[in-house]
C-alpha cells in the first residue's frame, strides 16, 4: 500500500496548510468532472481523499506516523483491495466531508460553477459480511472460500431513460419569491440520480430488474489481522442498472480461544505448574498460537503471578516480518487433597523451611 505522504506529494514534516494545499491541487487535477469516465483518475481522486482524511486529523496522523497503515486500521493485500478500520470512502463521502476544500457546498463543482450536472456516475450497493477466524488462522494466514448472494441485472431486463428527469439524474424546481424566481436542483427521486429506470422485466426478476446470483469468492487472509479490520474486494458487490458493481467488504472477527487471550500482537497464556516445578524449575512444553508447541524453561524458585516472555511466539505484525511475544503468566497449583505420605513430606518440608508468613510493609508493597 502506497505511503500516504507520497500519495499527497508532501514530506512527513509538512504542515497542515501544506497538506491541505497539496490535496486541493490533486483533487482539482483528478476531479471526476474534469476526467469523465476515467477510472484511473477517479481512483487517484479517492486515494488522495483517503490520504487527506488521515493526515488532516492530528490524532490519526500521529498513529500513522508511529505504526503506519496498521495504526489507522489499514492493511495490505495486493490484488484484492485493502483493509480499513476507518477509511472506505465513496464519491459521495468525499464531496460531503471535504466540500470546503473545493470552495463551495458539497454539491458544487468548482469547474462548472454549479451543481454536478448529468446523471450520477455511481455503482451498485456494497455488500458487507463478517468472517470469523480462529487464532491459529490469524497467526498463519489462510485462504477462505465464502458464498455470497449479490444482485445482478437480470438477463433480458429492459433499461429505459428515466421519464421523470429525462436521463439527467436530477430534477429542477422553480419557486417564486419576492426576489424573483429561484431555481434549485435535487436528486431525482425515481431513479436516485442514475438517469435510468427498469422497463419490462423478465420472469423471476424483482421490481428493480435484478435477480440474486450466488457466487463463491476466494479470499486470502494475511497473517496478523485483528478484530475490526476489513478487506475490500473491488467489484464483488451488487450491480446497479448499468451493470457497475459495488464492493464486497469482509469484516474480520476473532473467535474466542480456549487458552489464549490476545493483546495486540502479543498472546497471553495462564499456566498452572506444580509446587515441585516451582521450587526446582524445569522445562515443559506449552501450546503456541500457531497450533504448534514450544519448550518453556521454568526457573527455580518462580513465584505465582510471575510472567515469562517467549519472544517472537505471538501474532505476526502487520507490514513487518516480526512477531509479537508469547506471555506466560505462572500460577502455582495447590492440591486440595494429599495422601498420607504426601502430607508427611510437606510437614517435613515445613520444618526445614524458615516461616515466611508475615504482613507486608508499605515498603514491600
Amino acid at each position: 500500500m502506497k505511503d500516504l505522504y507520497e500519495t499527497l506529494g508532501v514530506s512527513k514534516q509538512a504542515s497542515n496548510d501544506e497538506i491541505k494545499r497539496s490535496y486541493r491541487k490533486l483533487a482539482l487535477k483528478y476531479h471526476p468532472d474534469k476526467n469523465p469516465d476515467n477510472q484511473e483518475a477517479e481512483q487517484k481522486f479517492k486515494e488522495a481523499a483517503e490520504a487527506y482524511a488521515i493526515l488532516s486529523d492530528q490524532q490519526k496522523r500521529s498513529r500513522y506516523d508511529q505504526f503506519g497503515h496498521a495504526g489507522v486500521g489499514m492493511g495490505e493485500n495486493p490484488g484484492q483491495g485493502g483493509f480499513s478500520g476507518g477509511i472506505h470512502m465513496s464519491m459521495d463521502d468525499i464531496f460531503s466531508q471535504f466540500g470546503d476544500i473545493f470552495g463551495g457546498s458539497p454539491f458544487e463543482s468548482f469547474f462548472g460553477g454549479g451543481s454536478r450536472g448529468g446523471p450520477r456516475r455511481g455503482k451498485g450497493a456494497d455488500i458487507r459480511i463478517k468472517l470469523k477466524l480462529t487464532f491459529e488462522e490469524i497467526a498463519k494466514g489462510i485462504e477462505k472460500k465464502i458464498k455470497i448472494k449479490r444482485s445482478v441485472v437480470a438477463e433480458g431486463a429492459e433499461i429505459i431513460t428515466c421519464p421523470t428527469c429525462k436521463g439527467q439524474g436530477q430534477v429542477t424546481t422553480v419557486q417564486n419569491t419576492i426576489l424573483g424566481q429561484m431555481r434549485s436542483a435535487s436528486l431525482c427521486p425515481h431513479c436516485e440520480g442514475s438517469g435510468q429506470r427498469i422497463g419490462n422485466r423478465p420472469p423471476g426478476a424483482g421490481p428493480d430488474g435484478m435477480h440474486k446470483k450466488e457466487e463463491t469468492i476466494k479470499i486470502t487472509v494475511p497473517a496478523g489481522v485483528e478484530e475490526g479490520n476489513y478487506m475490500t474486494l473491488n467489484g464483488q458487490g451488487n450491480e446497479d442498472l448499468s451493470g457497475n458493481p459495488g464492493d464486497l467488504i469482509v469484516v474480520f472477527e476473532e473467535l474466542e480461544h480456549k487458552y489464549f487471550v490476545r493483546d495486540g500482537e502479543h498472546v497471553i497464556l495462564e499456566l498452572k505448574i506444580s509446587y515441585p516445578t516451582a521450587v526446582f524449575g524445569g522445562k515443559i512444553e506449552i501450546p503456541t498460537v500457531d497450533g504448534n508447541k514450544a519448550g518453556l524453561k521454568i526457573p527455580s524458585g518462580i513465584q505465582s503471578g510471575q510472567v515469562l516472555r517467549m519472544k517472537g511466539k505471538g501474532f505476526p505484525r502487520m507490514r513487518s516480518r516480526t512477531n509479537g511475544d508469547h506471555l506466560v503468566k505462572i500460577q502455582i497449583d495447590t492440591p486440595n487433597k494429599l495422601t498420607r505420605a504426601a502430607k508427611k513430606s510437606v510437614e517435613d518440608l515445613k520444618k526445614n523451611l524458615n516461616p515466611i508468613e508475615k504482613p507486608f510493609s508499605k515498603i514491600d508493597l
